[in-house]
């Protein structure tokens, strides 16, 4: 059986990098893009990907036009998506989980409870 694989959406090369390195020390596998765009892009060429965690402000394609197009994408069945972000404004969360977003974590993140949502929404790695 292979081991899940998290999909993480940040243009902070930093932040994917924390939040790449607290999945791996769980047991998942990585996939990090630098933007909506290369997000979507993933997402078409990993089928393995159990999960997205997403930020709401990056260039070219932001976390919700994000969110629109994986719901709108008939490549398969829809990826669960976390919104990872610095943002927790009622409304932006609101708009977020009509467009289909599964929960929402505010940078700075606590280890444990990003980990906890993870397995919490993809299950444990494989």
């Amino acid at each position: 059986m292979s081991k899940k694989s998290i999909l993480i959406v940040d243009d902070s090369l930093t932040v994917r990098q924390q939040v790449s390195v607290t999945l791996k020390s769980a047991g998942y596998q990585t996939v990090e893009a630098c933007d909506g765009q290369q997000g979507v892009d993933a997402l078409r060429g990993h089928a393995e990907i159990a999960m997205v965690l997403c930020d709401l402000r990056m260039p070219c394609m932001n976390g919700l036009e994000f969110l629109d197009t994986i719901r709108g994408d008939a490549a398969g069945p829809p990826v669960p998506v976390v919104m990872l972000t610095t943002d927790g404004s009622p409304d932006l969360i609101a708009r977020a989980k009509r467009a289909g977003a599964k929960g929402w974590i505010v940078k700075p993140f606590q280890t444990e409870l990003l980990l906890a949502a993870v397995r919490r929404i993809a299950g444990e790695p494989g």
